[in-house]
Protein backbone atom coordinates (compact mmCIF):
# COMPACT_ATOMS: atom_id res chain seq x y z
CA UNK A 1 0.00 0.00 0.00
CA UNK A 2 1.22 3.48 -0.86
CA UNK A 3 1.52 5.58 1.94
CA UNK A 4 4.41 8.34 0.86
CA UNK A 5 4.34 10.07 -2.55
CA UNK A 6 7.92 11.66 -3.60
CA UNK A 7 8.18 14.46 -6.08
CA UNK A 8 10.92 15.15 -8.39
CA UNK A 9 11.01 19.08 -8.58
CA UNK A 10 11.81 19.79 -12.33
CA UNK A 11 8.59 20.35 -14.63
CA UNK A 12 6.72 18.00 -12.55
CA UNK A 13 6.07 20.99 -9.61
CA UNK A 14 8.17 23.48 -10.88
CA UNK A 15 8.80 24.43 -14.74
CA UNK A 16 12.30 25.05 -15.68
CA UNK A 17 12.62 24.95 -19.67
CA UNK A 18 15.63 27.27 -20.83
CA UNK A 19 14.66 27.27 -24.08
CA UNK A 20 11.53 28.49 -23.78
CA UNK A 21 12.79 31.54 -21.62
CA UNK A 22 15.38 32.21 -23.94
CA UNK A 23 13.01 32.32 -26.55
CA UNK A 24 10.80 34.51 -24.84
CA UNK A 25 13.55 37.14 -24.18
CA UNK A 26 14.21 37.13 -27.40
CA UNK A 27 17.53 35.39 -28.20
CA UNK A 28 18.41 34.69 -31.78
CA UNK A 29 18.48 31.05 -32.64
CA UNK A 30 21.94 30.29 -32.64
CA UNK A 31 22.60 31.70 -29.64
CA UNK A 32 19.53 29.98 -27.67
CA UNK A 33 21.46 26.70 -28.96
CA UNK A 34 24.58 27.58 -27.90
CA UNK A 35 23.78 28.22 -24.69
CA UNK A 36 21.54 25.11 -24.52
CA UNK A 37 24.71 22.87 -25.30
CA UNK A 38 27.30 24.99 -23.51
CA UNK A 39 25.80 25.45 -20.05
CA UNK A 40 22.73 23.48 -19.38
CA UNK A 41 23.81 20.48 -20.92
CA UNK A 42 27.26 21.22 -20.10
CA UNK A 43 29.24 18.24 -17.75
CA UNK A 44 29.71 21.27 -15.32
CA UNK A 45 26.22 21.37 -14.98
CA UNK A 46 25.94 17.92 -13.79
CA UNK A 47 28.56 18.46 -11.67
CA UNK A 48 26.50 21.70 -10.14
CA UNK A 49 23.51 19.27 -9.48
CA UNK A 50 26.31 16.80 -8.21
CA UNK A 51 27.63 19.12 -5.56
CA UNK A 52 31.27 18.78 -7.36
CA UNK A 53 31.75 22.57 -8.03
CA UNK A 54 30.85 26.13 -7.49
CA UNK A 55 28.90 28.16 -9.96
CA UNK A 56 32.36 30.00 -10.25
CA UNK A 57 34.55 27.21 -10.90
CA UNK A 58 31.59 26.35 -13.11
CA UNK A 59 31.38 29.57 -15.34
CA UNK A 60 35.34 29.60 -15.89
CA UNK A 61 35.72 25.84 -16.81
CA UNK A 62 32.56 26.39 -19.25
CA UNK A 63 34.15 29.95 -20.76
CA UNK A 64 37.50 28.27 -21.76
CA UNK A 65 35.75 25.85 -24.62
CA UNK A 66 32.60 28.21 -25.40
CA UNK A 67 31.99 30.68 -27.96
CA UNK A 68 30.34 32.54 -24.80
CA UNK A 69 31.99 35.32 -23.15
CA UNK A 70 32.59 34.55 -19.21
CA UNK A 71 30.08 37.75 -18.65
CA UNK A 72 27.25 36.08 -20.94
CA UNK A 73 28.44 33.10 -19.16
CA UNK A 74 27.58 34.46 -15.74
CA UNK A 75 24.39 36.04 -17.09
CA UNK A 76 23.06 33.23 -17.80
CA UNK A 77 23.64 31.85 -14.31
CA UNK A 78 22.30 34.90 -12.78
CA UNK A 79 18.66 34.46 -14.08
CA UNK A 80 18.48 30.41 -13.68
CA UNK A 81 15.88 31.37 -10.95
CA UNK A 82 14.10 33.06 -13.37
CA UNK A 83 13.41 30.39 -15.73
CA UNK A 84 11.57 28.08 -13.04
CA UNK A 85 8.04 29.14 -12.18
CA UNK A 86 5.22 26.85 -10.03
CA UNK A 87 3.70 24.55 -12.02
CA UNK A 88 0.06 25.55 -9.87
CA UNK A 89 -2.42 22.45 -10.73
CA UNK A 90 0.62 19.81 -9.69
CA UNK A 91 1.45 22.05 -6.82
CA UNK A 92 -2.07 22.31 -5.43
CA UNK A 93 -2.35 18.78 -5.41
CA UNK A 94 0.22 18.83 -2.45
CA UNK A 95 -2.34 19.78 0.41
CA UNK A 96 -4.85 16.97 -0.96
CA UNK A 97 -2.28 14.26 -0.94
CA UNK A 98 -1.42 15.49 2.89
CA UNK A 99 -5.47 15.79 3.53
CA UNK A 100 -5.81 11.76 2.40
CA UNK A 101 -3.12 10.92 4.89
CA UNK A 102 0.15 10.64 2.53
CA UNK A 103 3.35 11.51 3.25
CA UNK A 104 4.84 14.42 0.95
CA UNK A 105 8.16 14.40 -0.03
CA UNK A 106 10.93 15.63 -2.54
CA UNK A 107 13.66 14.03 -4.21
CA UNK A 108 15.42 15.94 -7.48
CA UNK A 109 18.72 16.81 -8.68
CA UNK A 110 19.17 20.48 -8.23
CA UNK A 111 22.12 23.22 -7.38
CA UNK A 112 22.37 24.13 -4.22
CA UNK A 113 22.77 27.98 -4.49
CA UNK A 114 19.53 27.65 -6.52
CA UNK A 115 17.62 25.32 -4.81
CA UNK A 116 17.88 27.51 -1.52
CA UNK A 117 16.40 30.73 -3.34
CA UNK A 118 13.79 28.94 -4.72
CA UNK A 119 12.55 27.04 -1.26
CA UNK A 120 12.59 30.63 0.38
CA UNK A 121 10.09 31.90 -2.35
CA UNK A 122 7.89 28.65 -2.90
CA UNK A 123 5.31 28.69 -0.53
CA UNK A 124 4.60 25.06 -1.35
CA UNK A 125 7.60 23.66 0.60
CA UNK A 126 5.90 23.95 3.40
CA UNK A 127 4.12 21.39 2.91
CA UNK A 128 6.61 18.69 2.47
CA UNK A 129 7.42 16.04 5.07
CA UNK A 130 11.11 16.17 4.13
CA UNK A 131 13.24 15.57 0.72
CA UNK A 132 16.45 15.57 -0.47
CA UNK A 133 18.74 17.23 -3.45
CA UNK A 134 20.98 15.75 -5.16
CA UNK A 135 23.88 18.75 -4.38
CA UNK A 136 23.45 18.29 -0.62
CA UNK A 137 24.25 14.22 -0.49
CA UNK A 138 26.72 14.33 -3.69
CA UNK A 139 24.54 12.19 -5.34
CA UNK A 140 22.43 12.10 -8.43
CA UNK A 141 19.53 10.63 -10.09
CA UNK A 142 19.66 7.97 -11.64
CA UNK A 143 22.42 6.56 -9.80
CA UNK A 144 20.26 4.17 -7.41
CA UNK A 145 22.22 5.17 -4.44
CA UNK A 146 20.30 8.92 -4.47
CA UNK A 147 16.98 6.66 -3.78
CA UNK A 148 18.10 4.22 -1.55
CA UNK A 149 19.71 7.23 0.59
CA UNK A 150 16.67 8.98 0.67
CA UNK A 151 14.46 6.01 1.75
CA UNK A 152 17.25 5.36 4.56
CA UNK A 153 17.37 9.35 6.03
CA UNK A 154 13.60 8.91 6.11
CA UNK A 155 12.72 5.31 7.36
CA UNK A 156 10.46 4.30 4.43
CA UNK A 157 9.45 1.00 2.96
CA UNK A 158 10.25 1.34 -1.33
CA UNK A 159 6.79 -0.49 -1.76
CA UNK A 160 5.16 2.30 0.54
CA UNK A 161 6.59 4.98 -1.95
CA UNK A 162 4.98 6.16 -5.00
CA UNK A 163 7.84 8.56 -6.60
CA UNK A 164 7.15 11.23 -9.69
CA UNK A 165 9.29 12.17 -12.36
CA UNK A 166 9.19 13.41 -15.69
CA UNK A 167 11.95 11.61 -16.81
CA UNK A 168 12.03 7.66 -17.42
CA UNK A 169 15.46 7.40 -16.51
CA UNK A 170 15.00 8.46 -13.15
CA UNK A 171 11.74 6.44 -12.60
CA UNK A 172 13.38 3.42 -14.13
CA UNK A 173 16.13 3.65 -11.33
CA UNK A 174 13.64 4.42 -8.77
CA UNK A 175 12.04 1.36 -9.82
CA UNK A 176 14.97 -0.93 -9.69
CA UNK A 177 15.34 -0.43 -6.06
CA UNK A 178 11.26 -1.77 -5.42
CA UNK A 179 9.53 2.02 -5.28
CA UNK A 180 6.57 2.26 -7.68
CA UNK A 181 6.75 5.22 -9.91
CA UNK A 182 4.84 7.60 -12.08
CA UNK A 183 6.32 9.09 -15.33
CA UNK A 184 4.89 12.44 -16.03
CA UNK A 185 6.48 13.34 -19.40
CA UNK A 186 6.24 17.26 -18.17
CA UNK A 187 2.43 17.42 -18.05
CA UNK A 188 1.58 20.41 -15.76
CA UNK A 189 -1.32 18.77 -14.93
CA UNK A 190 -0.94 15.66 -13.10
CA UNK A 191 -3.82 14.81 -10.75
CA UNK A 192 -5.50 12.45 -13.07
CA UNK A 193 -1.98 10.17 -13.49
CA UNK A 194 -2.48 10.43 -9.71
CA UNK A 195 -5.57 9.35 -9.05
CA UNK A 196 -5.55 6.54 -11.65
CA UNK A 197 -2.31 5.31 -9.90
CA UNK A 198 -3.70 5.26 -6.53
CA UNK A 199 -6.76 4.97 -6.87
CA UNK A 200 -8.11 7.77 -5.10
CA UNK A 201 -9.92 11.15 -5.48
CA UNK A 202 -8.11 14.66 -5.48
CA UNK A 203 -10.39 17.81 -5.29
CA UNK A 204 -13.60 18.47 -6.17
Amino acid sequence: MIRNIIFDLGNVLISFIPSEYLKKKNYPSTIRNIIISDIFQSEEWKKLDNGEITVYEAIDSIAIRSALKREEIALVFNFRADIMFPLDDNVRLLPELKKQGFGVYYLSNFPLDTFEEVKNDYYFFRYFDGGIISSEVKLSKPDVRIYKCFLERYSLKAEECLYIDDIEENVRAAESTGIESLLTNGSPKIAAMIEEKLNIRLGN
